[in-house]
């Protein structure tokens, strides 16, 4: 202890041979730490990049067989349930996963992630009823909700702010793959097998996850966290997002939003909220640290990729509604019609992460970004009708072209702004927020479809948009593409108010070599 207190001593070679990521691990919670090579960097994210199918892959496969689950069960009355419990447990989750990495670390953490996720998959696997299949769904979700924030947090442990661009294409290729091959392996696997499967499929792929991640994860030299975990506070912030997103899920649908179930539903989680709010100015320390809740570049940052990613999520919905109601595609060509959006994002995405290391004012890649899915999404709410199908699939292409270049751009500002000893609880917190404003952006985009055609809920925006008129349809989608046009301006408002820091990471000047150690990162002040 004496010696920390004074000069620090030179970290002591590890010997070669078995057991040298451990000794190396050691090292760093006690001395100097030792940087990841590049090459070391790239094998740990990759071995990250199956944990990371699993939880987007997930996302995508269970919709096309969702019909199929309903008939198997003969209770097509709570099938949406199996979509919202994983959505439930998944988001509450997440900020929670981050909390408990800063504390016990990650590679623990992540494992039991997978852990969880594993055994919510066999449960759903093996569900005898409807009920069992939704119970087995909440399950998955708790541990699906570590999966993803887990592995940008560890990329950002191991790579500093102006180094991580490198690695943003083998994250887009997780992106690109779940995306397309997720909807039609899982309709493969309904139609010519048996439902069952998409949820079996996640055992050994699971499987190799845990091993190999557990395998990678050793490569990363440990840090003593010294946190406590506010469980109150985590209650509190857990139980008041279940209660918004159960509100944003029933209300219009399930019940009429002036219902009293919905009128509670909001009422509890404002309640709740306040009682979150309370903890983090009375405890010691809170579940989220004010330091980084003070910090304007986290505040702007998230709400600005919140904003984006809900209208993403909000576009993945509704547009392909749009495409079979009023455009006149059938089901599978509107699903196709989609890879321009979905395609044109993770592309950007990637190219993005790479720039920002070489473009000093990275921001304005984020800028415009932003107005060019503005400007597509206003051409749509004007010319909703009469467009070619080419002109809107090339108009979206370019809307989703302009959203994938904001993700990098927020996550890493955040990340650049964060100390790393509450880069977990942060980026869980990003991850957090930015579901919540998936879900604020499709309940209201839903209940401008509703109000459009003339409707007052209790089924679903579907099934009702396919009995509504085309002139109603066409008038509702305009609105739907303008309330996504208006939320990016937030976004936009929120990204030009946000402070551009320099990113943290090695010269200019040269490249560092395949196998030269990484530049370890220098952590920011957080006043």
């Amino acid at each position: 202890m004496d010696k920390k207190q004074g000069k620090q001593p030179k970290a002591p070679k590890a010997p070669k041979g078995k057991g040298k990521d451990v000794r190396d691990a050691k090292v760093h919670a006690t001395g100097e730490p030792r940087a990841l090579s590049h090459a070391e960097a790239r094998t740990v994210i990759i071995g990250l990049m199956l944990t990371m199918f699993l939880g987007a892959l997930d996302q995508t496969i269970v919709a096309t067989a969702l019909p199929t689950m309903g008939r198997a069960f003969n209770d097509v009355e709570n099938l949406s349930w199996v979509v919202t419990a994983y959505l439930l447990t998944a988001t509450a989750s997440t900020p929670l996963y981050g909390k408990l990495s800063d504390i016990y670390g990650r590679r623990a953490v992540m494992l039991c992630g997978i852990a969880i996720f594993i055994a919510g998959s066999v449960a759903c696997a093996m569900a005898p009823t409807m009920t069992a299949l939704i119970l087995g769904r909440a399950l998955q979700g708790l541990g699906g909700g570590g999966l993803m924030s887990m592995t940008q947090t560890i990329v950002a442990d191991i790579v500093t702010p102006k180094e991580r661009g490198r690695y943003q294409g083998y994250i887009g290729a997780v992106f690109a793959s779940s995306s397309i091959g997720g909807p039609v392996l899982g309709g493969v696997l309904t139609e010519h097998l048996h439902w069952s499967l998409i949820f079996w499929i996640n055992l050994p792929l699971g499987l190799v996850a845990l091993a190999l991640t557990s395998s990678v994860l050793r490569r990363i030299p440990l840090t003593q966290r010294k946190h406590a975990l506010d469980l109150p506070g985590a209650l509190l912030m857990i139980f008041a997002a279940i209660a918004l997103l159960l509100a944003l899920t029933w209300g219009g649908v399930r019940y009429p939003w002036l219902s009293w179930q919905v009128i509670g539903l909001f009422v509890g989680s404002i309640a709740l909220w306040m009682g979150f709010s309370w903890r983090l100015v009375s405890t010691k320390e809170p579940f989220l640290p004010l330091s980084v809740l003070a910090n304007p570049i986290v505040r702007t940052a998230t709400l600005s990729g919140a904003c984006c990613m809900g209208v993403l999520v909000g576009l993945t919905i509704f547009v392909p509604l749009y495409f079979e109601t009023v455009i006149h595609l059938s089901a599978s060509q509107s699903g196709l019609a989609l890879i321009p959006l979905m395609g044109a994002s993770v592309l950007s995405a990637t190219i993005t992460g790479r720039m920002m290391s070489q473009v000093e004012n990275y921001k304005r890649m984020a800028f415009a970004g932003f107005s060019l899915a503005i400007v597509g999404l206003g051409a749509l709410s004007i010319w909703a009708t009469g467009l070619s199908i080419p002109v809107i699939l090339a108009i979206l292409t370019a809307v989703g072209f302009g959203l994938g270049s904001v993700f990098p751009v927020t996550t890493v500002s955040m990340q650049n702004a964060v100390s790393g000893l509450h880069m977990g609880i942060a980026t869980g917190s990003l991850n957090f927020f930015r579901s919540l404003g998936s879900a604020l952006t499709v309940a209201l985009l839903g209940a401008i479809v509703l109000g459009g055609i003339g409707a007052s809920g209790g089924v679903s925006v579907e099934s009702l948009a396919r009995t509504a008129s085309e002139p109603a349809l066409a008038y509702a989608f305009r609105f739907v593409f303008l309330a996504a046009m208006l939320i990016l301006c937030f976004g936009l408002a929120f990204l030009i108010s946000m402070e551009q820091k320099p990113l943290r990471g090695p010269a200019k000047e040269s490249a560092p070599a395949t196998d030269a150690p990484a530049t370890p990162v220098q952590e920011p002040r957080e006043d």
